[in-house]
């Protein structure tokens, strides 16, 4: 049945090696259920219920994704939108998490609305190459700052803005320790060197008297404080218009990303460099976020680290489903991710700020047109603790230098109109 179902043959692989898989791409993402309910926490979330929300939502959007599309990709709560959910659209516009939530839920049903109707194609080969990169290597940027702002080794300075921390701190130096292990660990193939490093982190933390031991495992926490909490009408006001179409556009870049990268690695691939059954890759997708959005998380989306899944052998839908049960088996570790401290998972954000900046090589520096707005994005973005801000500032450069130099072919009706939104959102603000 599992033959039939999955294709298992047709795609050269086997149950055994799929499990295997799911567990290897299990390893190397869980390090998510530790960062995310920290993350959400600083938004004023009660950090065992966005646990439980992580957990499921996850659960969910890889069983869609392996029973629907059949393909071998993982999803939970994403990097860099939960810190855009957290940073920019609570603590720095001051919505509230409820708002937040909404604002997810209503990008999630967008995203599926232009995946039924295949208009994210057009919207995604409008934008060029160029803006996606910088919009990938700027998220990385800013969790790179927010990790060195978690760790205490970029502390805030009044004469200079920023200045770094104590070095002699027991703390700064662990978490440095950490971020270096995680390299050292990857680099010898281990696809769980996240998850090691901050459990690493958290039992030196236990030592230095940090935080407190509660326990392994236990009954889950409630659920009830974030679930079916959005906040519906704050969402619809015309100020939060752009907040979710940065929603909506973050996820379509990381997921078609993730979906091209997953499946070149898996040799699913056709020869026209299509991904197989895009469109219910997609569905599943933003089913997945809107299901989150319900549950009390972050944008759910597709992650890249399934490739180590694949580098396993996984080939099918039966690794993203072996990874789903997993997921809800972490339901009962959540006394572990509580004892972890914000600092230990600071190396997992440095890593994962290391390997967003890989797209940078796909900019060609000698380009003005590509050069500025790319480096406006990586400026901006960590600098004005916003990325929506960086985003509006890269797609206005893009347009303006078009237009200026007198290559407006380059651009798109996508392109102006997304930055003409972001202008008016900066003049009327």
């Amino acid at each position: 049945m599992l033959n039939k179902f999955f294709l298992l043959t047709e795609r050269r692989t086997t149950v055994k090696r799929e499990v295997v898989a799911g567990i290897t791409t299990f390893m190397a993402m869980s390090y998510v259920l530790f960062v995310n309910p920290s993350m959400l926490a600083q938004a004023g979330m009660d950090h065992g219920a966005v646990f439980v929300a992580t957990c499921l939502a996850a659960a969910l959007g890889c069983l869609v994704m392996g029973l629907l599309a059949n393909l071998p990709v993982a999803l939970a709560p994403g990097m860099g939108l939960n810190a855009f959910f957290t940073y920019v659209i609570v603590l720095e516009q001051g919505h509230s998490w409820q708002t937040a939530l909404a604002a997810v839920f209503f990008s999630g049903c967008l995203f599926l609305l232009l995946s039924i109707f295949k208009i994210r194609e057009w919207i995604i080969n409008s934008i060029p190459l160029p803006l996606k990169m910088g919009i990938a290597a700027g998220i990385g940027m800013f969790l790179a700052l927010i990790a060195l702002k978690t760790a205490n080794i970029i502390v805030a300075s009044p004469a200079t803005l920023v200045k770094l921390g104590d070095l002699h701190s027991p703390q700064v130096l662990v978490a440095v320790a950490g971020f270096f292990l995680i390299f050292a660990l990857a680099h010898r193939g281990w696809h769980s060197a996240v998850l090691i490093s901050i459990l690493l982190v958290t039992v030196a933390a236990l030592l230095m008297g940090d935080t407190k031991y509660s326990g392994v495992i236990s009954m889950p926490p409630s659920l009830l404080p974030t679930f079916m909490q959005l906040d519906f009408a704050s969402a619809l006001q015309l100020s939060m218009l752009p907040v979710i179409l940065s929603l909506l556009f973050l996820d379509l870049f990381d997921t078609s990303g993730t979906l091209v990268a997953v499946t070149h690695k898996a040799g699913l691939m056709q020869k026209d460099g299509a991904v197989p059954d895009l469109s219910k890759a997609l569905i599943a997708d933003s089913s997945a976020s809107i299901a989150g959005a319900l549950l009390g998380t972050s944008t759910t989306t597709s992650y890249v680290e399934s490739t180590s899944g694949v580098a396993a052998g996984g080939r099918t839908g039966l690794m993203a489903v072996v990874t789903a049960g997993l997921f809800l088996a972490a339901l009962w570790f959540a006394p572990l991710a509580a004892m972890v401290p914000a600092y230990a998972t600071a190396g997992a954000l440095l890593y994962v700020a290391t390997l967003m900046l890989s797209s940078l090589q796909h900019v060609q520096w000698d380009d003005v047109i590509q050069a500025v707005p790319v480096s406006v994005v990586l400026i901006m973005m960590p600098l004005t603790f916003s990325i929506s801000d960086g985003i509006g500032m890269g797609f206005i450069t893009y347009a303006l230098l078009c237009l200026l130099t007198g290559k407006l072919q380059q651009t798109t009706l996508s392109v102006w109109v997304l930055a003409l939104v972001f202008l008016s959102k900066f003049i009327w603000g």
